[in-house]
């Protein structure tokens, strides 16, 4: 039986898939529960008074947020679905990979749906100017926090600058004092 020395664990791969698969579940629920709660609040917009008295732009803004939304939520509950379809076929590594994947597209999609849905809020707030300006931070702030930091903490690990989770105390691994 093939074992995942490498991956830093002794276990077999289907320990390491299951392993995962229980991981990519947590993270999961959160992104779920966000870009639900988000995208049940746009479904709710259109039936608001003012909705009529949005110009051209804003309801084309509107439109690409719920479409873009309504893809997050797809693309970050496809992996239930993945798991259903495939469970009892033996096929855990790959599902594991593939709702990894999809995870990573939802993810994608929630910050165009996030970064739209300021952008329709931000609009009808301030001006149009400080609304892109606003936005655009915004989005920087979620792709640092997203994308670029875990990105760092992974190349820190490979050069040996430590690895990301070492415990308080040890090399690479102390906690900021403040």
């Amino acid at each position: 039986m093939a074992n995942s020395r490498e991956h830093g664990r002794d276990e077999t791969v289907e320990q390491r898939a299951d392993r995962l698969w229980g991981e990519l579940l947590q993270e999961l629920r959160v992104a779920q529960t966000g870009v639900q709660i988000l995208f049940g609040f746009l479904l709710t917009v259109v039936f608001q008074a003012r909705f009529s008295h949005l110009s051209d732009t804003d309801r084309t803004i509107y439109t690409v947020t719920v479409m873009l939304g309504a893809s997050a939520v797809g693309a970050l509950i496809g992996p239930v679905s993945f798991h259903r379809l495939l469970t009892g076929h033996r096929m855990k590594p790959q599902t594991v990979r593939w709702a990894s994947r999809l995870t990573v597209v939802g993810l994608l999609l929630l910050l165009g749906t996030m970064a739209s849905a300021l952008l329709l809020i931000l609009r009808l707030a301030v001006a149009d100017f400080l609304a892109g300006w606003l936005v655009g931070a915004m989005v920087t702030w979620f792709v640092l926090c997203w994308f670029v930091l875990p990105a760092f903490a992974r190349h820190r690990a490979r050069t040996g600058g430590g690895p990301p989770d070492a415990p308080a105390g040890s090399p690479g691994g102390q906690l900021p004092r403040g």
